[in-house]
């Protein structure tokens, strides 16, 4: 026979193991802010911004449509060199960084916008100084290396990398640590709440008993405490009544 469970069954299960969904959601948000907070290292990010613009021998040239396209198609170059072991070998040795290359471009990353000829150059740290300072030179090298490479002049520093006053980490996301820590803790509670209630074999009703073993229920023994004979007048009579009545 197949069984169906109904909402009210499921919002009894629910209601019944509240405290422990409750406490395992609490207790998940805790933790992960206690992690994000004293146990993950906040990292900082700081961008250098250059701009790939073909320099003009005659001050009265104007860009055609081809030059544009063409500085736009080499940045997809471009962004490949400064990930290169030359350009960061050298960044490595004049900043005398305890890196290796592979380290270093895991720290960064360089993006441009859709058709844009502007790059930029974004370096993640856990100082954010050091930040700075990496993206700067790592533009500065390059501005250097890529007339030898590729034998033009038409990389030009835009906007070099900048630390603030007072620097915000952009990782770890508290926030959004909690709030998923908060999701994972009630679904776990859920999880668990209809598990144990699918390992409790226990019979606590009438429905239990047809279900289980599938026969019909004749009757029900109450449970009377000692509290409700003697306030019940009717079942423990007084010697009044007993004198009437012979006793």
């Amino acid at each position: 026979m197949e069984e169906t469970i109904s909402l009210k069954e499921i919002f009894d299960v629910i209601k019944k193991r509240l405290k422990l969904i409750v406490l395992l959601t609490v207790g998940a948000a805790l933790i992960s802010a206690l992690i994000s907070l004293f146990v993950l290292t906040p990292n900082y990010e700081s961008s250098s911004q250059f701009i790939v613009n073909q320099k003009q021998q005659d001050p009265n040239a104007q860009y055609n449509v081809n030059d544009i396209r063409m500085n736009v198609e080499l940045i997809n170059t471009y962004s490949q060199i400064i990930r290169s072991p030359r350009i960061l070998n050298e960044v490595i040795a004049e900043l005398d960084l305890s890196l290796t290359v592979k380290q270093l471009q895991d720290k960064l990353n360089v993006a441009s916008p859709d058709s844009s000829q502007v790059v930029n150059v974004t370096v993640t740290d856990p100082d954010p100084e050091m930040a700075t300072l990496i993206a700067n030179k790592i533009v500065a090298v390059f501005q250097d290396e890529v007339p030898v490479l590729m034998n033009v002049d038409n990389v030009e520093i835009l906007s070099p990398a900048v630390t603030p006053d007072a620097p915000s980490p952009v990782s770890p996301n508290k926030t959004l640590n909690v709030a998923i820590a908060i999701v994972l803790g009630g679904m776990v509670g859920v999880g668990l709440a209809f598990l144990f209630e699918y390992l409790d074999t226990t019979i606590k009703t009438e429905n239990d008993i047809e279900k289980r073993l599938n026969v019909p229920v004749l009757g029900i023994i109450s449970h009377i405490d000692d509290s409700d004979i003697q306030g019940n007048p009717i079942a423990n009579p007084g010697p009044a009544s007993r004198r009437q009545r012979g006793v």
